[in-house]
């Protein structure tokens, strides 16, 4: 076993050696205005292995972009400390590019472009140049919180039915027929939204980089070319999507070995046609993609009308009716973000279309009435996983989140085309609001479904709740004091397995309620034409409140992939933070635990602070919440927080980071300890 270890790892470093060297050296010198020397940036970025360090991507031993199988919780994983910059991404090699523009003196949102540039080919599953992203950035010099709003939108041809029926006169799904609505529309055209992540960079980039867009590409495109051995989560989702990936002949030529089986973990793959088209961005901008030969494919291939590799695999299916123009007339916008307060810090979040930080807003809101430092509300047992949390803990918070829930489900939708209630988002997080749906909480008893507040003028509408989690999230902090937190996704794992130019395209627009409407009136969140679909995508930015009730200092950065369950994720991981005073990693790895607006609690079972044998009775958080009237769903649960914390250690201010055990990410800076 040792010999077949020793050989998996020489043939490793024999591809990856150069490979990270090279891409350090890229971005370890020039552009930095402080003249940062290519020895300090080569020392810069890299990744703890016990008593030594060592290059992500190298290969030797303690690299944790060597492949292993995806395990659901991998234990152990401890805080990163930087003294100025740090990335923290749901990929190894997505953290090193990132972090290597941070070296190099760029900006947070320089960094953020060559990030996703390599999470768009080592993660596809989850986000890409076929998706959309929101950003929230600090400006760490004007002291101003900026959101920047890169949702896919509806062709302008959508109609309210465009998700249900083929047309006016064939009321009928959409194909290919895969046994229910969701499944069927999501693998046709009508699935796919005008990509926005590339716009919306470009906006972000235009606003707040330092070094030159057409560079940033570059970690992206040498990975591309060169090959990386496909990580565990990849190789999962390669593996259940298989069958999806059949319809379509690019993809299961790029996923799949010759004889259709899927390709397997480690197995090193290529991707050319991505590397020409991050070049092509690279040299001409987001015009690039969204016009000319880059935008006539991705037309091309949500137009297709019948999909497979072969006979027995030939299906029909129904093209979506985007044109060149829907790519040519997409606008990044820049959005206020949603800040309030929550004890003596300032959280802010993204608004509309999002609903990520309304909610989150709102379940903080309504925890503010409640100790949540009490030793009743505290977790337990206290350690590098984060520690067990309290039955009581666990009960408030998801008993706020239902409520937060049922608000976001009846009124949160793109507000371009429907208005929140009342004063919209003041009104929506209005302290006495918010003190009022507290009231609504019993100690002793889960509410299970919980019934929307009730705003002056509010029209009758019909509720939605759906939403996929192919998503992964970043946050990056520069050493100009910059912060960058982004959530980015192409909607289902593999969206819409549509494939062309080297990336996967989304299936956003399957965020869109099905029906236009319900017995109560009509749904806010139903597609209609160039409208963008709402979204539980959280990236928050926490800050310290100064003597004045004003916002102060950058605090905490933070947020999750994970689909509507986001909102859970991000509102656990700030309680953690900022009551019970854990430190990123902790309140990153801590126990995942949430409700939607259902009877049913969910607490991570994945989790090894929680015991799932027999059934879970023999866990006394989960027996504690049945006696309060939760029905407990112990399933583990993939969430994938990215946290910073900027702290003191030692009488200096210092970045502490953590990257969720859940997945494979990283943190890296520029001081390790």
């Amino acid at each position: 076993m040792k010999d077949k270890t020793n050989s998996r790892i020489r043939r490793s470093v024999r591809w990856a050696v150069p490979l990270a060297l090279s891409v350090v050296a890229l971005w370890g010198c020039g552009g930095d205005d402080d003249n940062t020397t290519q020895a300090n940036a080569l020392q810069a970025c890299l990744q703890n292995a016990g008593t030594t360090t060592v290059a992500v991507g190298s290969g030797l031993p303690g690299d944790p972009a060597i492949p292993e199988p995806s395990s659901g919780y991998k234990p152990g994983k401890k805080p990163v400390t930087a003294l100025s910059f740090m990335a923290v991404t749901a990929n190894p090699l997505a953290t090193q590019a990132g972090c290597n523009v941070l070296a190099s003196g760029g900006s947070a949102v320089d960094a953020a472009v060559a990030v996703q540039a390599v999470l768009g080919l080592v993660e596809p599953q989850s986000s890409g140049l076929g998706g959309g992203a929101f950003m929230l950035h600090y400006n760490a010099t004007t002291k101003q919180v900026q959101s920047y709003d890169g949702r896919e939108t509806a062709p302008a041809a959508a109609t309210e039915n465009y998700l249900r029926h083929v047309s006016a006169t064939d009321q009928t799904n959409p194909l290919p027929n895969l046994g229910n609505a969701f499944a069927s529309t999501r693998a046709s055209g009508r699935s796919i939204g005008t990509p926005g992540a590339v716009r919306m960079l470009e906006l972000a980039h235009q606003d707040h980089g330092r070094q030159a867009w057409s560079g940033l590409f570059a970690p992206g495109v040498k990975l591309a070319t060169d090959g990386f051995a496909i990580s565990g989560r990849m190789a999962a989702a390669i593996s259940g999507a298989r069958n999806d990936l059949l319809r379509d002949p690019e993809a299961a030529a790029y996923f799949l070995n010759l004889d259709y089986t899927p390709k397997a973990l480690g197995t090193l793959i290529k991707n050319p046609e991505y590397a020409t088209t991050l070049n092509s961005i690279a040299q001409g901008g987001a015009n690039a993609f969204y016009t000319g030969p880059i935008a006539q494919s991705i037309v091309n291939k949500i137009k297709v009308n019948t999909g497979g590799v072969n006979a027995s695999t030939t299906v029909a299916i129904t093209p979506g009716l985007t044109e060149l123009s829907d790519l040519a007339n997409y606008r990044a916008i820049r959005r206020e973000p949603v800040c309030t307060t929550y004890r003596d810090t300032w959280v802010c979040g993204m608004g509309p279309p999002s609903s990520g930080g309304i909610a989150v807003a709102q379940s903080l809101g309504i925890l503010e009435n409640f100790n949540m430092a009490s030793a009743e509300n505290s977790p337990t047992l206290v350690n590098a996983e984060g520690g067990k949390p309290s039955v009581q803990g666990v009960h408030l918070v998801s008993e706020s989140q239902r409520l937060a829930y049922a608000d976001r489900n009846l009124y949160v939708a793109d507000t371009d085309f429907v208005s929140l209630p009342g004063n919209g988002v003041s009104s929506m997080v209005d302290k006495t609001y918010l003190r009022g749906r507290a009231g609504l909480i019993s100690l002793t008893r889960s509410m299970g479904t919980a019934t929307a507040g009730v705003f002056p003028a509010a029209r009758p509408a019909g509720v939605s709740a759906q939403e996929g989690n192919g998503t992964t999230h970043m946050s990056i902090v520069d050493k100009y004091g910059n912060v960058v937190v982004m959530t980015t996704t192409i909607e289902s794992g593999m969206g819409s397995f549509h494939f062309t130019r080297g990336f996967l395209l989304n299936n956003q627009l399957t965020d869109f309620s099905f029906d236009p409407s319900d017995a109560t009136g009509p749904i806010a969140n139903r597609i209609q034409a160039n409208k963008r679909p709402r979204s539980s995508m959280s990236p928050t930015l926490l800050f310290t409140r100064a003597a004045d009730g004003s916002r102060g200092d950058f605090l905490m950065a933070t947020g999750s992939p994970g689909g509507a369950a986001i909102i859970q994720f991000v509102v656990k991981t700030v309680v953690s933070a900022i009551d019970w005073k854990l430190d990123a990693q902790q309140a990153t790895s801590m126990v995942n635990f949430g409700a939607g607006n259902s009877v049913t609690t969910g607490v991570g079972g994945e989790h090894p602070s929680i015991d799932v044998s027999n059934t879970g009775l023999n866990d006394p958080l989960l027996n504690g919440l049945r006696s309060l009237g939760h029905t407990v769903s112990f399933a583990a649960q993939s969430s994938g927080v990215s946290t910073i914390i900027k702290t003191q250690q030692n009488g200096r201010t210092v970045l502490v980071g953590g990257a969720d055990p859940r997945r494979e990410g990283i943190a890296l800076g520029d001081a390790l300890p």
